[in-house]
């Protein structure tokens, strides 16, 4: 793709898109043409003639992907805008391919209110970089004592429909129970940080021989494992809809495997870090691998590549977790968990599973688009995501070149905060383009900004 400059009407940021040569899903190349915020046309390659005022994006040796769907990020608006905004996240979020994301409720204040979320829902539609789909609080105040709004904030302005008390275990079996319960009135999901804290208390790494060798206080798999284990059971119990955030090793793997043998409603997802590190990285002690859960032995990452492949594990999300720069560069102890990821972890992806066979371009669109979309219920309604590379279908689109290789700079990234476990490392794939309802976001790999008539680079 080369650059030039063309000039984009403000008031609306949308132009026809002639995409020449490119690949859907990795298949069959064809030339897609994207007009009024759909897909206007998919015809053979080479066969479409551009118009006047055609933009025409050579896709060369891209691969085209619909847009990104992330059921776990954490923008940290409000309350701790120092770290990450909401127009900060979601740009970075468009540079990684996304058109959409959940922004998770461990905010300040929580996410636990029709007010909350209305204000992050409008936040997000303003920014117009992804659609923002809050998270709401299962408990007040991320408290695991009472149960927060549930209802109200489902019916908000904001639709929520994914609850979760991230960052934080709902431990008491009694208020996961009623949770449960309580969002099959609206086809809600439990999204839960499966941690036994009495198991945990003082953890800083996975609990193993790398803990003992250099003396950090250990992380066991079990407490992950054992509150999966009672979830899966309340989940079965009160045929209701349970997310497991953030699985992170083998046991978990076999219990979600057993689950759904049974029937049980239940969904998980794994992130890129998991996907791609493993425990060793926490033995200089550098807090830019400390994130709970902790990252664990290369027999449980070949474990949650392989549950990912066979479909166990449902989908991929970020738990992009930015932090301020005096949260991490300190000592291990009183470092915060947490990465950033919504920038790498198409990459890691590609690398960790396309590239070593095990998954297509196909496959990489369900984890990413359609499976969590379909989790979150975004596929339908005003401002369907997740949906397929079809004529008449939403124009969130994504154009990927696998063929690039990068080196990851994280001071050069898009979100505010740079705390990307990936910092230095050369990762294949790029995002050339991300269309968001057909209005270009990043193009040539760079964003694009919407204030009033602006100049960015584009491709003919």
């Amino acid at each position: 793709m080369t650059s030039s400059q063309i000039e984009i009407d403000g008031s609306s940021g949308l132009a026809t898109y002639l995409i020449r040569d490119v690949a859907p899903l990795g298949g069959e190349r064809v030339d897609l043409v994207l007009a009024g915020g759909v897909i206007e046309r998919i015809e053979p390659s080479g066969s479409v003639v551009a118009g006047e005022g055609v933009v025409v994006v050579e896709g060369g040796h891209l691969v085209a992907l619909p847009g990104l769907v992330d059921l776990h990020t954490h923008l940290r608006e409000p309350g701790r805008e120092d770290a990450e905004t909401i127009r900060s996240g979601t740009r970075a979020a468009a540079v990684g391919g996304f058109t959409a994301v959940h922004a998770m409720a461990n905010t300040t204040p929580v996410q636990d209110t029709a007010g909350v979320v209305e204000q992050v829902w409008r936040l997000g539609t303003e920014a117009g970089w992804a659609d923002v789909h809050p998270v709401g609080a299962v408990s007040v105040g991320l408290e695991g004592t009472h149960l927060a709004e549930l209802g109200a904030m489902a019916h908000s302005a904001a639709q929520v429909r994914v609850f979760s008390d991230d960052g934080k275990c709902v431990a008491d079996p009694i208020l996961m129970r009623r949770a449960l319960e309580y969002v099959k009135a609206f086809d809600g999901v439990i999204a839960q940080h499966s941690q036994e804290p009495r198991l945990t208390e003082g953890s800083q790494m996975n609990e193993g021989v790398v803990s003992a060798e250099i003396g950090l206080a250990g992380w066991p798999a079990v407490a992950e494992e054992a509150i999966i284990a009672r979830d899966v059971l309340l989940a079965e119990h009160v045929g209701s809809r349970l997310h497991v955030c953030h699985l992170s090793t083998a046991g978990s793997v076999d219990l979600i495997r057993w689950a759904k043998s049974r029937g049980i409603r239940v969904t998980a997802e794994v992130t890129g870090h998991h996907l791609g590190l493993t425990e060793e990285r926490a033995r200089d002690y550098d807090p830019m691998f400390k994130v709970n859960p902790p990252l664990r032995t290369a027999a449980d990452v070949e474990a949650v590549r392989e549950g990912l492949a066979d479909g166990t594990i449902d989908i991929v999300a970020t738990d992009h977790a930015p932090h301020t720069r005096e949260d991490k560069d300190c000592e291990w102890a009183a470092a915060a968990f947490g990465m950033t990821g919504l920038e790498t972890v198409l990459s890691v992806v590609q690398q960790t599973m396309v590239d070593t066979g095990r998954m297509t371009w196909a496959d990489v669109a369900r984890v990413l688009s359609s499976a969590p979309a379909q989790i979150g219920r975004i596929t339908d309604g005003p401002r369907p995501q997740g949906r397929p590379l079809a004529v008449g279908e939403p124009a969130n689109v994504v154009l990927v070149d696998p063929a690039v290789r990068r080196v990851v700079r994280p001071a050069e990234q898009a979100t505010a905060s740079a705390n990307s476990p990936f910092g230095g490392v050369e990762l294949p794939g790029q995002v050339m383009a991300t269309f968001l309802r057909g209005r270009a976001t990043v193009l040539d790999g760079v964003p694009v900004e919407q204030d009033g008539v602006s100049r960015v680079g584009a491709s003919r």
